[in-house]
């Protein structure tokens, strides 16, 4: 799974420095005319747009590999540059769906056992989470029942 990030690097480029350009021929004349304050605060707008550009393109190289066999459940986090990777016993492994009833509270898909928890897909919406949960379900099962794998036993 992979976070949905629509913008490219060579879109985000073109976007900013449209951007720039647009800003940067309001703000001069104005700043020429005496209006000083004006420059400084475009900057300052630019250097947000920036930031907060470059954190968006840098979730495009985040990854959640689950993998469920017939003894295990592995999830691996791919958040470069830290990788971890996180195995549960399939035979006591429960998927649970916590927290949500409300716009600011959105909910949270966790794989648990053995008092460990580990939320996956944080990035996917509500719908996109609610179909993983029954999916990993049909996988996983309940405590204490591993039903048989199909082939593509990965989610």
């Amino acid at each position: 799974m992979a976070p949905n990030c629509s913008l490219s690097p060579r879109g985000a480029r073109w976007f900013f420095g449209g951007l720039c350009a647009g800003t940067l021929a309001i703000a001069l004349p104005l700043t020429l005319m005496g209006y000083w304050p004006v420059l400084p605060f475009a900057g300052l707008e630019l250097g947000l747009l920036w930031w907060a550009l470059r954190g968006s393109l840098a979730r495009r190289d985040h990854r959640q590999i689950i993998t469920v066999t017939e003894d295990t459940i592995a999830i691996e986090y791919c958040e470069p540059p830290r990788f971890d990777r996180v195995v549960f016993p399939r035979h006591w492994a429960q998927v649970r769906i916590r927290g949500g009833g409300s716009p600011l509270q959105p909910i949270r898909l966790t794989v648990e056992s053995h008092g460990r928890r580990h939320e996956v897909g944080s990035f996917l919406n509500e719908q996109e989470r609610l179909s993983l949960a029954g999916r990993l379900r049909r996988l996983i099962g309940r405590v204490n029942e591993s039903p048989p794998l199909s082939l593509g036993g990965s989610a």
